[in-house]
């Protein structure tokens, strides 16, 4: 209301019998009761421009309630017990050991005996989620693996938040406020003209990060989904409406910069949570999907025209959510000059070219219209792992035949190209662009495989680059993939070094093998390097609270191990690899991802000795009864100890522990 000056303000004020009355001119009337009358204080929930500004105010602004119970201004509340934001303040003598409750409850209407049945209320609702709980959780045996998973949902509808942001009027400044800067018109987001966002949105960690962010949303999708997949889709649908999605395509990374690009993981997050509700209901919402893959063409279109600079099917994208993962910032102007031709952003797009192939061929089965639209995505996975192989058909691939790894490869100005041989998660997210294709799917669909073979048939030398395409694996299965066998094999070697990415708690964002051996790069007069460092950042790129040099991220994890068990789909028990590499044990490839997902739940699990990683040698949370059950989802963790790190409240994709809690069954 105070941003426009004409909207109809709302109010909070007292009722007769002391309850808050709440009226809003669309949302209507509430009462907040408020056990034990307490003292009731008002102001307006606006800026006090007197003590930030100088400016001449009269007016009961939202610092009142500070000022009146912490100095005792009694002036600073309204004596009219009327406004924009309510309290009650209670005051309690607490003896040692002893506890005590507030209670307050929310109607619609109003209630004269408001506390009479709170108790018997507030028990039903609890065994309702009981009940809820006790079915989800009905093939998890373990008590300590049902407490994890539970809190790891609770955190995730914790995690909701109403979110209000319109870029026109955040241009202009409220009325009667100081004029914000002049720079704001042409500054950051000031491209976004079109956005106008006033949702509940699923936030990253409301205390640490109270703003959404597009691919951390994706991730929080898939773990909603299993208690609330209609909050999941319609969480997916806003990110791709017209008053979030930009006109050219793209969506909206963050608050900070809303124009910056995270990995293009949506299309992944749809399918998923489609399948989970396929599970549960015995069939998906084929309109939610549909929907999706409109706004979802107009997305990979952006991604084509605006980050594959020379058309070559290499894509280069910025910093992709890693943030200080490489030895340059990644979203700001090299200081080499040129661009880096990236093997993560090149491998997310092979990715999500896959995943908008699978959803066209779900909708294909019922209306033979999108088996075209299959078709397309297809063809432009094999250009782009084409592309991989061969940037520009100039002889260099972002695979390094010498060490048997993905690399960024650095296009300098003159021309050249140079790998940057750092060994971290980039080398890895070629293991996500997985796909497989059911006989009974493609004899449901006889254009899209007739398509197939006369492409398999006329560019045998694209054919080639994929894995198996032409082979039928378990079940008479085909494969898509960036990686055939031999290269799938050299990559998982390295991933399950215990030397370099494997630790017990998952896989690491960068190779250990750095602590000892720093990548160096020399550009003129500087030398910028990259080493491990498991926890805490030691370089202030990114604001330095983030770190994707050694530490244990969730989201890059969960897709590892879901796309394993893709690949094992297809390869059954005939393909082994050793796990750990050097141990002497080989493992199929879906006993590996069982192995990883069990690494990525032991951050949480009690150990041994009753002590759970995630807490390290924090004594108060390790062995206090009223701590130690308390599970907190940090937004990274340490690469060797497992210690929580970062925003200690990201339930948001650390909460993709509570899928790989649940028994998974294997096809």
């Amino acid at each position: 209301w105070s941003w426009d000056g004409q909207s109809e303000k709302p109010v909070m004020s007292v009722a007769e019998h002391g309850c808050i009355v709440l009226q809003h001119p669309k949302l209507g009337t509430y009462h907040c009761h408020l056990d034990g009358a307490p003292e009731l204080l008002f102001c307006d929930n606006e800026t006090n421009v007197q003590r930030l500004y100088g400016m001449a105010d009269k007016g009961h602004f939202k610092d009142a309630f500070h000022e009146h119970v912490v100095h005792g201004n009694s002036h600073a509340v309204n004596p009219l017990q009327s406004g924009t934001k309510g309290a009650g303040h209670f005051v309690f003598t607490v003896p040692a050991h002893g506890k005590t409750e507030v209670r307050l409850r929310l109607t619609r209407v109003e209630n004269k005996q408001p506390f009479k049945d709170f108790d018997s209320i507030f028990n039903v609702r609890r065994a309702e989620a009981d009940e809820f709980y006790a079915a989800l959780q009905a093939d998890i045996a373990d008590e300590d693996a049902r407490l994890i998973q539970r809190q790891a949902f609770a955190g995730m509808i914790w995690s909701k938040q109403f979110y209000h942001f319109d870029i026109p009027i955040w241009q202009k400044g409220d009325p009667n406020m100081p004029a914000p800067p002049e720079g704001r018109h042409n500054g950051r987001n000031s491209e976004w003209q079109h956005l106008n966002n006033a949702d509940i949105i699923s936030m990253p960690d409301k205390w640490e990060y109270p703003w959404y962010a597009a691919w951390d949303l994706a991730f929080h999708c898939v773990t909603l989904a299993d208690i609330d997949p209609v909050f999941a889709k319609n969480q997916l649908l806003l990110m791709t409406r017209v008053w979030y999605m930009h006109p050219n395509g793209q969506i909206p990374a963050y608050e900070w910069a809303f124009g910056d690009v995270n990995p293009p993981v949506h299309a992944w997050a749809v399918w998923e949570v489609y399948k989970a509700e396929c599970d549960a209901n015995n069939g998906g919402d084929l309109e939610f999907l549909e929907r999706e893959l409109h706004k979802l063409l107009l997305n990979f279109t952006w991604w084509v025209n605006r980050k594959d600079a020379d058309g070559h099917n290499v894509f280069q994208g910025g910093f992709l959510g890693l943030d200080n993962i490489g030895v340059f910032d990644r979203s700001a102007p090299l200081p080499t000059g040129g661009y880096i031709n990236q093997a993560d952003g090149t491998s997310w797009m092979a990715m999500y070219a896959l995943n908008l192939m699978r959803i066209a061929l779900e909708l294909a089965l019922h209306n033979r219209t999108y088996e075209d639209i299959a078709t397309k995505f297809f063809e432009h996975f094999l250009y782009i792992a084409q592309a991989m192989n061969n940037i520009g058909d100039q002889g260099v691939g972002l695979w390094d035949e010498e060490d048997q790894f993905f690399y960024d490869v650095l296009r300098t100005p003159d021309g050249g190209m140079m790998p940057l041989k750092v060994r971290s998660m980039v080398g890895l997210i070629p293991l996500y662009a997985v796909e497989i294709l059911e006989p009974e799917l493609l004899d449901q669909l006889p254009d899209f495989k007739r398509r197939l073979g006369w492409f398999m048939k006329n560019r045998p030398e694209l054919a080639a680059l994929v894995s198996h395409w032409q082979e039928p694996g378990l079940g008479n299965r085909h494969l898509l993939s960036l990686l055939r066998s031999h290269r799938m094999k050299a990559i998982l070697q390295r991933m399950l070094d215990e030397t370099e990415f494997l630790s017990d708690y998952g896989i690491r964002s960068l190779s250990r093998a750095h602590k000892d051996t720093p990548y160096v790069f020399s550009c003129v007069d500087t030398q910028m390097s990259v080493s491990y460092q498991p926890a805490e950042s030691e370089s202030g790129m990114f604001g330095g609270n983030s770190n994707w040099r050694g530490p244990i991220w969730f989201p890059v994890n969960y897709l590892l191990v879901t796309s394993l068990r893709r690949f094992a789909e297809f390869y059954g028990d005939d393909f082994k690899i050793e796990c750990p590499t050097g141990s002497g044990k080989f493992l199929t490839v879906h006993a590996v991802a069982d192995e990883l997902a069990l690494r990525l739940t032991r951050l949480f699990r009690r150990d041994d000795a009753g002590r759970r990683p995630v807490f390290g040698n924090q004594a108060k949370f390790q062995d206090d009864p009223h701590f130690r059950d308390y599970i907190l989802f940090h937004e990274y963790f340490h690469g060797d100890t497992g210690l929580g790190v970062g925003a200690s409240h990201q339930t948001g994709w650390s909460g993709l522990v509570a899928k790989l809690l649940q028994p998974h069954k294997h096809d």
